[in-house]
């Protein structure tokens, strides 16, 4: 097993060879992530909503962990077990709240929770999850207003953006909105694709060729993770929501547990 140092060091030097990650839905535990570590340095990271490492058969797959803290304090993820859950398993990063501007959470209530919580960790921090709203309070909007309210107390590393919409041209016009607004930060991208295109599987795999070549030649994006690693069986009896906002087509997996057409362009 590796010691926290040593799993830093894996985790980082890889990281240089790849930035594909594995968002990964805690229905997932027949699939195997290892799937994807096929030696070629493309996938290198995993996390799944949670500070507790992926229900999987299969464990991480061989792949870098990154807990997080999706909401302030979860029955899953207790705030209480932060910071000994990243010591135990050794993370080299740490994600925080998931989409807070859609759920209501108040800039001034996260900003004071993350130096109360997330800057003690001595590790790669990321803000918040935003979602892609551009209505005023939200999206990108909301973050300016956390950053603002942390007062320079906040330590971060990487602003993390969601994306969900019809065109690679909107996706990258986002990014690059982002990247122009907070030109001081590196970015990580932990959930995107289209939203329930007509072409279903074939439009899904034409955006993220186009999207994957953008990112991977874009120096300040350090890790991006396509929308969802799990199969169409799991999405449709586990997830209702996201089968009908994001549709099945993306699925990394298909039913059988083999990789789809998404899940090998991840790895060419």
């Amino acid at each position: 097993m590796l010691s926290t140092l040593s799993f830093i060091a894996f985790f980082v030097s890889t990281v240089h060879a790849g930035k594909r990650g594995l968002a990964w839905p805690y229905y997932n535990s027949p699939l195997n992530p290892g799937k994807f570590n096929t030696g070629n340095g493309k996938v290198v990271a995993i996390y799944d909503w949670e500070t507790y490492a992926p229900p999987s058969t299969n464990g991480n797959g061989g792949l870098g962990f990154i807990g997080m803290q999706r909401c302030m304090d979860c029955d899953s993820s207790p705030i209480a077990d932060l910071a000994s859950r990243q010591a135990a398993q050794g993370w080299a990063t740490v994600f925080t709240l998931n989409e807070p501007d859609a759920a209501g959470t108040s800039a001034s209530d996260a900003a004071a929770w993350y130096i109360t919580y997330v800057n003690p960790l001595s590790i790669k921090k990321a803000f918040p999850a935003v979602t892609s709203s551009t209505s005023s309070g939200e999206g990108l909007s909301w973050l300016s207003e956390m950053i603002s309210a942390c007062a320079g107390e906040c330590y971060a590393d990487y602003i993390n953006l969601h994306w969900y919409g019809s065109s690679f041209s909107d996706f990258q016009s986002y990014v690059e909105s982002a990247r122009e607004k907070f030109p001081s930060y590196d970015i990580v991208i932990t959930e995107f694709a289209l939203t329930n295109p007509s072409g279903g599987a074939t439009a899904q795999a034409s955006f993220f060729t186009e999207a994957f070549s953008w990112l991977d030649s874009q120096d300040y994006v350090v890790l991006y993770f396509p929308f969802v690693a799990t199969s169409p069986t799991l999405m449709s009896s586990s997830d209702a929501t996201a089968q009908s906002y994001v549709g099945t087509g993306s699925c990394l997996f298909n039913t059988d547990g083999s990789l789809s057409t998404i899940g090998n362009l991840m790895l060419s």
